[in-house]
C-alpha cells in the first residue's frame, strides 16, 4: 500500500507530466500544498524531496519550489569506437560534420559549446602503471567539458590522457585551440602514425564528490559513472587513458556486442 507521501508525490507527478507545470514553473507554497493535499509538512517534503530525487523539481533557497527543465539526455554506445575508427583516416569536410558526442546526444555541432585545456604533467605512479610507462613521464593531459549550448553543466568530464612524446609529433596535437578536432582523437592519433587496435573499458557506478555535485548540477541521490577508457595501438601499446564522469540523471550506457555467425 503506497505511503501517503507516495500519493502526494504521484499526483504531482502527474500534473507536472500532464503539463499543468511546465519547466520554469513554481509550484505553489508548500503552506498552499499541505492544506490542498491534507498531509503534514514533513510528510509533504517527503513528497517533494522524492521529486527533487528524480530531477522533476528544484529547491530554490528562499524562492519555492520549481518544475527542472529536463536535461539533455546521451546514450553511450560501445559501437561509438568503431565508428570513429572508420572516420579516422576520412577527409576533414566528412570528419567536420558531426563528432561523438552529437553521436551519444543527437545535438548538432551549433547546439554544443565545446571547451577544453591541455596541460603538460608528470605521471603519478598510477597513471604510469595505465600508460604503461615510468613515473615522471610526461603525459598531455585534456580536460573536455562540453555542453548544451541551453543549458549551463557540462554533459560529462572527461580527461584524456596521452604520452607527451607521442602527441608533440605533431604540435598541433598540444594545441587547445584545434578543439574541436574533427574526426576526434582516433584521427589525432592517426596524424603521428597510430592506428588503433581495440578499446577497452570499465564502467562503475559510485556517490559523485561534491565538486562533481557543482559542477554537473546534480540533484540530491544522483549517482554518477567512472568510465576509464584504454586505446591500445595494433603492436599492444597503450596510447591513451581517458576518465570519464558520466552523470547518471543524463547518460545510458549501452553495450553491444556482434556475435560471429557460426
Amino acid at each position: 500500500m503506497a505511503k501517503r507521501y507516495e500519493k502526494v508525490s504521484e499526483d504531482l507527478r502527474q500534473r507536472i507530466e500532464s503539463g499543468e507545470y511546465v519547466p520554469g514553473d513554481r509550484l505553489p507554497a508548500e503552506t498552499t500544498l499541505v492544506t490542498e493535499y491534507k498531509v503534514s509538512l514533513p510528510t509533504l517534503r517527503q513528497a517533494l524531496s522524492a521529486l527533487q530525487a528524480e530531477g522533476l523539481i528544484e529547491k530554490k533557497h528562499g524562492l519555492g519550489n520549481f518544475v527542472r527543465k529536463q536535461r539533455q539526455r546521451a546514450e553511450r554506445s560501445n559501437l561509438r569506437h568503431q565508428w570513429e575508427k572508420d572516420r579516422a583516416r576520412a577527409d576533414l569536410k566528412e570528419r567536420s560534420t558531426t563528432g561523438a558526442t552529437e553521436r551519444d546526444t543527437g545535438l548538432t555541432l551549433t547546439q554544443l559549446a565545446f571547451n577544453a585545456r591541455y596541460e603538460r604533467i608528470e605521471a603519478s605512479e598510477a597513471l604510469a602503471a595505465a600508460l604503461g610507462v615510468e613515473p615522471g613521464t610526461a603525459v598531455l593531459r585534456r580536460t573536455y567539458r562540453t555542453r548544451s549550448v541551453d543549458e549551463d553543466e557540462p554533459l560529462n568530464v572527461a580527461r584524456s590522457y596521452i604520452p607527451y612524446a607521442l602527441a608533440e609529433q605533431n604540435p598541433d596535437l598540444l594545441d587547445e585551440d584545434q578543439e574541436p578536432w574533427p574526426g576526434g582523437t582516433m584521427n589525432q592519433l592517426h596524424t603521428v602514425g597510430v592506428e588503433v587496435d581495440r578499446v577497452e573499458e570499465v564502467v562503475t557506478a559510485r556517490p559523485p564528490t561534491s565538486d562533481e555535485v557543482e559542477e554537473l548540477g546534480l540533484m540530491p541521490g544522483v549517482a554518477v559513472m567512472d568510465v576509464r577508457k584504454t586505446l591500445y595501438d595494433i603492436n599492444g601499446r597503450i596510447v591513451e587513458v581517458a576518465d570519464v564522469v558520466l552523470p547518471g540523471d543524463r547518460y545510458a550506457v549501452k553495450c553491444v556486442t556482434p556475435l560471429e555467425r557460426w
